[in-house]
């Protein structure tokens, strides 16, 4: 039977580096290509050595699909394709390929400039990355070869981010990428066909959770801002680039302008700057809200939020400050915490996720000594909130997707593996259908059921049609009686006639014959008039004769009654029937074995 293999090289019972390699068809497919926030050394991207010893990726893989911008899913890129070696096709949709290079550089300058690390990417690579790069259409069903095809579904989660649909044959994997299952202030929900897969591999960053109400955790957090403020505290907010960044700073924005507040709201510069040039120019990605308003005004142009300036961080007074990254474990907002620590009038809110080893997830699990660089300690007396704003579908938002793909197995990746468990527990007794977790550089192999397409003639349709059953669901199967001939090595169901027309044949007549003893003193003739009488009465709708030459029809099944001539009283009626009346000829035997009713004339 043939087989699909899903090995993950990164996210594997792990949140970050995601890097899924699936062999289906006989093509193989990379999704996502990450690195690892957590990690400074070799595991921060993928082991690509799983792929191959030596020499580059190009005869092994037919593509690589990216599925957002997050670097935890396409920092490796340029590492995989140009150090590794990688020519073929890199698909991602338009706003991935347009902020995934960005992203990109400010990693590389924060990772070779800053800190001075060698054996990494260049900026060089990362253009001659994007050159290889195919930009992907929403619903648009793209052929990578004669085989192999792939189409994009909206996920949510960021701008751009796109589930993918991965058809070879009859067999097909989706891929989830990240994704939200509830809209929220600037993006839609995602969305997929009923699409049935063979495996739909899904994120599972919160297996375990069901968020609570949006709109209690918006009023928690601007109550926490509004209170830091009034005690003239600092609020440093760590985020990416793009998505909650956008989504948070709409939230303050509105606040800021019904309370009339004065404290000032600085976003770090550049980038943002460039994000919302970017949601300006696929504004067709974000929600409906936001398109609608787009005419009279653009919400991601803020009159309250401005640009923000290093010197700034050590000026007295109040202010919320929005700062890359958003796991603190480096670049501005790292640099901000460290000088802003050691006050208890101020805050920290961690809106998402974060990966173990950063310092965002040591001060969430309660460290109040962290042991920085060159071995300084830092005190943290700062208040520290987590928030979650994060655009990850929770346990509800995986379950529902599962509900509207129908899935016929299941794989969870992107997540902790005691957390995973737990869903794959829910999963299976819910739909009843297998869930994988494979761990890093695990193979999880998922045996399929092609199906054989068969044309069905018009005849043969028409014929059960006519037979008057209800017309046929084309979600539900149905059984359909004919003959399966191959001819040109396409299968055909017809009609037995059409059959024995087009083969040349005869056609040969089969019969059954089955004997039934009696107990009945009356004459044959008597016994036959009451079996006939007997029918009559049973079978309604059907044709039953008696006629002149001894025997009674019903159908195509012959009765006929002979005394026995070992024992007086004891009929012994012969029943035969064509092979299309069998279910009828077994019913009337085990009928008459039953015997006549008293009465009967």
């Amino acid at each position: 039977m043939p087989e699909i293999k899903v090995t993950p090289l990164g996210a594997g019972q792990d949140v970050g580096r995601s890097c899924i390699l699936v062999s289906i068809g006989g093509k193989n497919i990379m999704l996502d290509c990450g690195m690892h926030m957590g990690y400074n050394d070799d595991r921060r991207f993928p082991d690509f050595s799983y792929i191959t010893q030596n020499g580059r990726l190009t005869e092994y893989l037919d593509c690589v699909i990216i599925s957002h911008f997050h670097l935890d899913h396409c920092g490796a890129l340029p590492y995989m394709s140009e150090m590794v070696g990688y020519d073929g096709p890199i698909y991602m949709t338009h706003p991935t390929k347009a902020i995934c290079p960005i992203l990109l550089e400010d990693f590389r300058k924060i990772t070779v400039d800053k800190k001075g690390e060698t054996n990494f990417f260049t900026s060089q690579m990362i253009k001659d990355c994007m050159k290889k790069v195919v930009p992907l259409n929403l619903h648009q069903t793209v052929q990578v070869d004669d085989e192999l095809e792939i189409k994009a579904y909206y996920a949510g989660h960021v701008l751009g981010a796109a589930m993918v649909h991965i058809k070879v044959g009859s067999e097909s994997v989706v891929y989830t990428g990240d994704y939200n299952m509830t809209p929220d202030r600037h993006l839609g929900a995602a969305w997929i066909d009923k699409c049935r897969p063979d495996i739909l591999i899904s994120e599972s960053t919160y297996a375990t959770t069901i968020r609570d109400s949006k709109r209690c955790r918006e009023r928690d957090f601007l109550k926490k801002v509004h209170e830091t403020i009034e005690r003239g505290g600092k609020v440093l907010i760590p985020v990416f680039a793009l998505g909650r960044a956008q989504e948070l700073c709409i939230l303050l924005e509105t606040f800021w302008e019904r309370m009339n507040l004065k404290a000032p709201i600085y976003f770090s510069t550049g980038l943002t700057e460039k994000a919302n040039h970017y949601y300006k120019l696929f504004i067709t990605w974000t929600n409906q809200k936001i398109r609608k308003t787009f005419v009279q005004r653009n919400m991601f142009e803020f009159k309250h939020i401005k640009a923000f300036d290093r010197s700034y961080a050590d000026n007295p007074g109040p202010m919320v400050v929005f700062a890359t990254p958003g796991m603190l474990h480096a670049g501005q907002s790292l640099q901000i915490f460290k000088k802003w620590a050691g006050n208890e009038k101020n805050m920290v809110i961690m809106p998402g996720y974060c990966v173990q080893g950063t310092i965002g997830h040591k001060i969430l699990n309660g460290h109040k000594k962290l042991e920085m660089e060159g071995r300084a300690v830092l005190d943290v007396k700062l208040q520290v909130e987590y928030m979650s704003f994060s655009a990850h579908a929770d346990a509800k938002g995986i379950m529902q997707l599962v509900r509207m793909a129908e899935p016929r197995n299941m794989l969870l990746v992107h997540g902790e593996a005691a957390k995973m468990e737990f869903l794959k527990g829910k999963i299976e007794q819910e739909f009843s259908i297998n869930c994988y977790m494979p761990a890093n550089g695990e193979t999880a192999m998922v045996t399929t059921n092609p199906s054989v397409p068969v044309d069905i003639s018009l005849n043969l349709l028409k014929r059960e049609m006519a037979l008057g059953g209800p017309l046929p669901d084309p979600k539900k199967p149905r059984a359909m009686h004919g003959t399966l001939i191959m001819k040109e090595n396409s299968l055909k169901l017809v009609s037995s006639e059409q059959a024995l027309k087009e083969l040349g044949l005869n056609e040969h007549q089969l019969r059954f014959t089955c004997r039934v003893q009696l107990q009945d003193p009356h004459s044959d003739s008597e016994t036959l008039q009451r079996i006939y009488t007997h029918l009559k009465s049973v079978l309604k709708g059907y044709t039953i004769q008696h006629l002149p030459d001894g025997t009674v029809m019903v159908e195509s099944i012959v009765i006929k009654v002979s005394s026995s001539a070992e024992e007086t009283g004891t009929k012994v009626l012969l029943l035969s029937w064509s092979y299309q009346d069998e279910d009828l000829g077994s019913f009337l035997s085990s009928l008459l074995k039953k015997g006549l009713p008293s009465g009967l004339c």
